[in-house]
């Protein structure tokens, strides 16, 4: 078993490898067609920069795919990147089935906000530390980035509602494996500059299907009737919100250097959208904050470590997915997201 899991598990890493690959390549191609003569270098890291330049993502890839040494340790790499993010995707939500039953802190909205909270106050600190150089909020750049900041709360507070309510694992889970299929259509939609590949879409579209099949087969138990307007609801507002942010994206490779905003910047203004979506939907939620802070097991010190496991676990996840919408493409974003339960039917089934 450990063998087909390494193997099936290798087909996504090959598979999000090649897609960083064309997706570079097209990219390339692009910006010759427009500015022959212009060419996308890495910025240093120093004091001076300000910030991180687009062109640092690209000269990486562009780098490790043109190295014979380190190109055959790529598709590893990839690997390495969606099992570990697997792992810690299962470690918070082993925690958070142990934490919300047990201390019965069900507050989606109130985790959401918090966790969105913990996620500015690192990068802030990240950022007085000079390890990751930010701009001020940007009232511009907020506006461009409102729908995905409004799409990603409420998808997060859906999916949050479905651990507090043991429902995750149900139709949330089973929908899942279609959000690359989504993020496809929504870059097509959306008209990005370098969307997925016909053979990458036709891939995608023959796993997706089948790992529903699978698991549609083995039947559902349990299923709310919120989960079937909720789950979809989430699967939507997560692809569209993942397009939305490579869009964003796309338009500030196309501006000066002086004018750029780096990928940590467009990700941290969209955590500040979030705050404010997030803190008003929690005034004016049944939930109040009051209530919230009235039922937790504050004077516990078990408590505040299953607390601060849940809310670091989703910001590091949080983290990855949105740079790797920003910085490589938002379908390899959506296939780190849901590799595993791409992955899971097949390993059943055998």
């Amino acid at each position: 078993m450990n063998g087909i899991d390494s193997n099936l598990e290798g087909i996504i890493g090959v598979l999000t490898w090649n897609m960083i690959s064309c997706g570079i390549s097209d990219d390339k191609s692009h910006a010759s067609q427009q500015q022959p003569l212009h060419r996308m270098t890495a910025c240093p890291l120093g004091k001076s920069s300000g910030r991180w330049r687009w062109g640092w993502c690209d000269s990486v890839v562009q780098s490790l795919s043109s190295n014979h040494v380190l190109k055959p340790l790529v598709p590893a790499l990839c690997l390495l990147v969606v099992v570990t993010y697997g792992l810690a995707d299962r470690l918070r939500n082993f925690v958070a089935g142990i934490f919300i039953p047990q201390y019965h802190f069900p507050y989606a909205v109130a985790l959401c906000f918090a966790q969105v909270l913990i996620s500015l106050l690192v990068l802030n600190l990240l950022h007085v530390l000079d390890l990751v150089p930010l701009k001020h909020y940007s009232r511009s750049l907020g506006e461009r980035v409102l729908v995905p900041a409004i799409c990603n709360s409420i998808h997060a507070v859906l999916a949050m509602w479905a651990k507090a309510s043991s429902s995750y694992a149900g139709l949330f889970s089973l929908t899942l494996p279609l959000l690359p299929l989504l993020t496809v259509s929504f870059s097509f939609a959306l008209k990005l500059v370098s969307p997925p590949s016909i053979h990458i879409s036709v891939l995608i579209s023959i796993l997706s299907g089948t790992s529903i099949v699978i698991t549609a087969s083995k039947g559902l138990s349990g299923v709310e009737p919120l989960e079937y307007m909720y789950a979809p609801l989430a699967l939507i507002l997560h692809s569209l919100s993942l397009t939305w942010l490579a869009k964003v994206s796309e338009a500030e490779r196309h501006q000066s250097p002086d004018a750029q905003a780096s990928i940590f910047d467009i990700y941290y203004t969209q955590l500040v959208n979030q705050s404010w979506v997030l803190g008003l939907l929690w005034l004016l939620h049944p939930h109040s904050p009051w209530q919230v802070l009235s039922h937790g097991s504050w004077q516990t010190l078990l408590f505040h470590g299953y607390l601060l496991a849940i809310l670091l676990l989703g910001m590091v996840l949080n983290l990855l997915v949105g740079i790797s919408a920003l910085c490589v493409s938002p379908l390899y974003a959506a296939l780190l997201h849901s590799a595993r339960q791409v992955v899971q039917p097949f390993l059943h089934l055998l």
